[in-house]
């Protein structure tokens, strides 16, 4: 199952609102900073390609794909490719930045899958998604109220799944932050009122803001074959023994016999 085109493109255009302009603000300042010490040769935003999420990230190639084959989407996008079908090989890709796939996809887990596979070894993938549990996503569910986020509540990915997953998965979370805790507004006058809210939500109630954006490394287990270690037996090579004569080792001793006096002076003695 691919993407939720509808509900993508209506993410799109939310991103454009005041509340979606605040959430859009705090990803970037909190993506920028995970991203920018983040290493290697290949970097791939997936989703929503007008939104450039790579820009703080020194990576030469750096490129973004969009689920939706129209103009507007394309507007930056290096190709068109479902999340749950990456178009790259394993193993080739040291960063992914995925922001809200997850919550518009059929299939999230498929999604991770994917990004596990194309990520290499001590990669890196970066999420962000709305949080179920905040006064944004509790909105959806109280009766007689209009739902303030285009991602309904049953399709929002809470953090405690997504770290079930990562544990089915090779990948180890490294750091989250949750953030936008303002309440439910729709202008930007009352946004911008409630702002101190986000200073004392880190605080006070830090699992409860509207967004959350998680890091996560691709850990792999390093192989070691173990074999039988066969017991060397050094061959033992027998030593000759030096022969020394009894007139030689009694002259390094200083002593000298009778027969050294012959030998010297014949038989004059």
């Amino acid at each position: 199952m691919s993407v939720d085109q509808p509900l993508i493109l209506e993410l799109a255009d939310w991103l454009g609102t005041p509340p979606g302009q605040y959430v859009r603000r705090w990803e970037q300042k909190h993506i920028d900073a995970m991203v920018s010490n983040v290493f290697g040769y290949h970097a791939i935003q997936i989703g929503l390609p007008h939104w450039d999420l790579l820009q703080a990230n020194r990576i030469p190639y750096k490129g973004r794909t969009s689920a939706v084959a129209d103009g507007a989407a394309l507007k930056g996008a290096v190709l068109v490719a479902e999340p749950e079908n990456l178009p790259f090989d394993s193993q080739s890709i040291d960063l992914l930045v995925l922001p809200h796939v997850l919550e518009c996809s059929g299939d999230p887990h498929q999604v991770l899958r994917e990004a596990e596979r194309v990520l290499v070894p001590e990669g890196r993938v970066v999420i962000s998604g709305f949080n179920p549990w905040s006064l944004w996503g509790a909105s959806d569910r109280i009766p007689g109220l209009d739902p303030l986020l285009p991602i309904p509540a049953h399709a929002q990915v809470s953090l405690p799944r997504l770290k079930d997953w990562f544990k089915l998965l090779s990948l180890d979370l490294d750091r989250g932050r949750f953030g936008c805790y303002a309440p439910p507004c729709t202008t930007s006058v009352w946004l911008e009122r409630w702002k101190f809210m986000d200073h004392a939500g880190d605080r006070w109630w830090p699992v409860c803001g509207a967004v959350y954006v998680v890091s996560a490394v691709k850990r792999v287990a390093g192989m070691r074959l173990v074999g039988a270690q066969w017991k060397k037996v050094r061959k033992r090579v027998p030593r000759q023994a030096v022969v020394t004569s009894k007139h030689a080792s009694e002259r390094r001793r200083g002593t000298i016999s009778y027969y050294d006096i012959q030998a010297a002076y014949g038989n004059k003695f």
